[in-house]
Order: C-alpha cells, then structure tokens, then sequence
C-alpha cells in the first residue's frame, strides 16, 4: 500500500507541476483529483495498517 500511496502521489504532483506550468494545459482536472484521492485513501489505509498489531 506505501508503493501505490507514493506512486499515485508523485504522479498527481507531476501532472499539478505540469499543468501550472502550461505544458499539459489539455488535461481536465478531475485527471489530477484522481491519483490525488487515490494517494490520500491509500495512505489513509497504509496508515491503519501498520498500526493494527498482528
């Protein structure tokens, strides 16, 4: 879960970076909202798991 949390957070950063600078300016925004939720759901879930005790 850490791997798809840094994943989905450094590509919705780079689309962000991207776009402010005019280079993806064609991207819609729910394009950059949805690793950006994908990250925070998973980091949320990564999270929780690594307080559970097994």
């Amino acid at each position: 879960m850490a791997y798809l949390f840094l994943v989905s957070l450094s590509i919705s950063v780079l689309l962000y970076i991207l776009r402010g600078l005019e280079i993806l300016t064609y991207i819609p925004g729910w394009m950059i909202l949805v690793p950006m939720a994908i990250a925070i759901f998973s980091g949320i879930i990564s999270g929780i798991n690594k307080t559970k005790r097994f």
